[in-house]
């Protein structure tokens, strides 16, 4: 049974309920149910046929649609079909920002390992060891993920600027100190260390000098 505000009743015991009571009830459960369960709007010719003849289905709808109205979902006409959505003001307190996590580049591990190991390193020396010219953009994903930042400047012709690892970086690969960084003969064990030169020059060479720049000023680039 529908009260004033139009929301449809429970009955837990249908006996002694008028015929024609009983059977719009069971037509609106039936539309509701229909509605819910479908994935895809759904067109009034289908619903139609699933209520069968003598169902009045503009107002059940109509009913539907009200008794929705203030909830948390809305009976919508969508084209030619009829749906239930979330309502409109509820959308933003329902949207959820997910971190979706890419797959680094060869050229981005690379980059990675080298300052991690040989930090304070300028982009010249990264491509000295890479053997091949680095992409600013493979820098950018690096900062962009929090793992490297700015270092000072060489006291050398152009001054360029040195890029060292950042406190991220540790925490992301479960590191407390730069001095936890594997070897490598864990490297090679671990299968990460090929017979490349461009990582043949990673390893403990250069660790003395790492820790101290961890915390090397930062300065504008």
């Amino acid at each position: 049974m529908s009260g004033p505000d139009g929301m449809i009743r429970e009955i837990d015991n249908p006996e002694g309920i008028p015929e024609e009571i009983g059977e719009r009830l069971r037509n609106l459960r039936l539309l509701e149910a229909l509605l819910f369960a479908s994935a895809d709007p759904l067109d009034e010719e289908t619903l139609g046929r699933r209520l069968g003849r003598g169902a009045d289905l503009r107002a059940l709808l109509e009913e539907l649609r009200v008794h929705y109205a203030a909830r948390g979902v809305n009976l919508i006409r969508t084209g030619a079909g009829w749906s239930f959505r979330t309502a409109v003001d509820l959308a933003p307190l329902l949207r959820q920002e997910e971190e979706v996590s890419k797959k680094l580049s060869r050229a981005a591990i690379e980059t990675l390992a080298i300052i991690a190991y040989h930090q304070p390193v300028t982009r010249a020396e990264i491509e000295a060891i890479r053997g091949v010219a680095t992409s600013k953009g493979t820098l950018d994903i690096l900062m962009e993920n929090g793992w490297i930042r700015p270092g000072r400047r060489r006291e050398t012709p152009g001054r360029p600027l040195t890029w060292i690892s950042t406190d991220h970086f540790l925490d992301h690969f479960g590191l407390e100190t730069l001095r936890d960084l594997p070897g490598v003969e864990d490297l090679r064990a671990a299968g990460l260390l090929d017979s490349r030169p461009v990582l043949l020059g990673i390893g403990g060479a250069g660790l003395e000098d790492a820790e101290p720049s961890e915390n090397a000023d930062e300065s504008d680039t």
